[in-house]
């Protein structure tokens, strides 16, 4: 088990689960959000589309996604302006921008050199996995909000703010691409721990 020893933001956490799946050396990593919103049970389909993609993303919005609770609307309208604008930039064609239900081949991640620790990190990893042309597949998942009134916490939790920072974060991750931003090496990445290290 790995944690951090205080909440160091959503994007930092993921960062230190890819970095140990690659210490570790498996070959598939899935990412499950812990507020109820996605069914363990369907991960064995997300590691079977592994199988022929880098980055297997379930979507709530795909046309046979099972909508069985409706999404605030203010977060559906933010995640369909970024996701068009994610396609418009990157060439990408997802309907679903922030699902954290995800299945990732490893040596795909192993390119990746994420920064952003907060919320926004999807973005800069979108960024990144077209910049390499990494194969991505969405599946359709269930759209569960079990709260809906669940606080992003301080800023973000307004919309306008939040979307701000959106586009800061995804403007920034593209300019680092055109300005010749190069793939992960192992040299580069954070040097592995020699033991499984956890935080109590």
């Amino acid at each position: 088990t790995i944690r951090h020893p205080f909440n160091r933001g959503y994007g930092a956490a993921l960062k230190s689960a890819f970095n140990d799946a690659i210490c570790a050396g498996y070959d598939v990593l899935v990412t499950i959000d812990c507020d109820g919103q996605h069914e363990p049970q369907r991960i064995a389909r997300l590691v079977e589309a592994c199988r022929d993609a880098d980055i297997v993303s379930g979507s709530r919005y795909l046309a046979d996604s099972d909508a069985r609770s409706r999404a605030p609307a203010e977060r559906r309208q933010i995640n369909e302006l970024v996701t068009r604008e994610l396609n418009e930039r990157l060439g990408l064609s997802l309907t679903d921008a922030f699902c954290g239900f995800k299945a990732y081949r490893v040596s795909a991640l192993a390119k990746l050199a994420i920064t952003e620790p907060g919320y926004a990190m999807p973005l800069e990893l979108w960024v990144q996995a077209a910049a390499l042309g990494l194969r991505i597949v969405e599946i359709p998942v269930p759209l569960i909000y079990l709260e809906e009134e669940r606080s992003f916490g301080g800023s973000l939790d307004d919309g306008g703010k939040r979307l701000e920072y959106y586009h800061q974060v995804l403007d920034r991750a593209i300019e680092s691409v055109q300005r010749g931003w190069r793939p992960a090496t192992a040299a580069r990445r954070r040097p592995c721990p020699k033991a499984p290290v956890e935080c109590r």
